[in-house]
């Protein structure tokens, strides 16, 4: 099955009983995003923060992957279920929301898909809303086990610049690839991780959706070596870079990891090369 459901697809399978809805929005301003509503819900959905509870908390770098022991707690507070089939959304399209896909995939849940278009193609469907998240109706009984090769550190990303048999993706724009304006973020160094290909995450948008898959298999394909063996991707933060991972993995791309600091980190590191 895709990754990708549909908001019809959801809303005739809302009321199953295995079935949970997370919202996973976030409240960083991700570039060329939709407007963000921070008003409406998709009924029966609980909030799902990465940005403020699923995270590593004393890590200084945002939104960085928590550990497993702490995943598998706040998944079983919120009533996350081994056998649950998740989707996962947000409220301005498919933006926060293929981060949040991975995260639970690196745990090894593979019944988790996300909404394609998020909030915004629900609303599009003239389908129900409210203004309130679901409370957990009991603890979950989830028990992830965290694979170590989907979120990888600065250290993995070095040793694999000069690996012929592995790529870095960044999903930033191709200014801020090649040093061509400043970073965002204050003390972060322009420029790119050397040998590695820049696929802006929005060129793989149309609106608030995903391009289809024949769409985002040319541009792929024009830009990532499909012959490669394994895949680092590679943006501000480490949430653009799941929509491009998200888009390889629908055009049949295997072997995918996040570099969870991304340039916030490499960039204010004097230790790691740029080019």
């Amino acid at each position: 099955m895709s990754p990708l459901v549909t908001a019809k697809w959801l809303s005739e399978h809302i009321e199953d009983t295995n079935l949970i809805v997370l919202d996973c929005s976030i409240e960083f301003k991700i570039p060329a995003e939709t407007e963000k509503d921070t008003v409406n819900k998709i009924p029966n959905s609980l909030r799902f923060d990465y940005d403020k509870s699923f995270c590593d908390a004393s890590n200084p770098l945002p939104h960085m992957m928590p550990s497993q022991e702490r995943f598998n707690s706040l998944a079983v507070e919120l009533g996350l279920r081994n056998d649950s089939t998740i989707v996962v959304y947000d409220n301005s399209g498919t933006f926060a929301s293929p981060r949040a896909w991975m995260m639970l995939k690196a745990m090894g849940h593979k019944d988790v898909y996300v909404l394609d278009g998020g909030l915004t193609e629900w609303k599009k469907e003239s389908l129900p809303v409210t203004d309130h998240y679901a409370e957990p109706k009991s603890n979950g009984d989830f028990k992830g086990s965290l694979n170590i090769n989907s979120f990888i550190n600065a250290q993995t990303t070095l040793n694999a610049i000069d690996d012929t048999t592995s790529l870095t993706v960044d999903a930033r724009g191709l200014a801020r690839f090649n040093g061509e304006v400043k970073e965002p973020r204050s003390g972060v160094r322009s420029g790119h991780i050397p040998n590695s290909v820049c696929q802006p995450f929005a060129e793989l948008m149309e609106g608030h959706k995903l391009k289809s898959t024949e769409e985002l298999k040319t541009i792929l394909n024009n830009s990532i070596d499909p012959n490669k063996e394994n895949y680092i991707f590679s943006c501000g933060s480490g949430v653009t870079a799941c929509i491009v991972l998200l888009a390889c993995e629908l055009v049949g791309y295997e072997n995918l990891s996040v570099y969870d600091g991304s340039w916030t980190e490499w960039g204010q590191r004097s230790d790691l090369p740029i080019a």
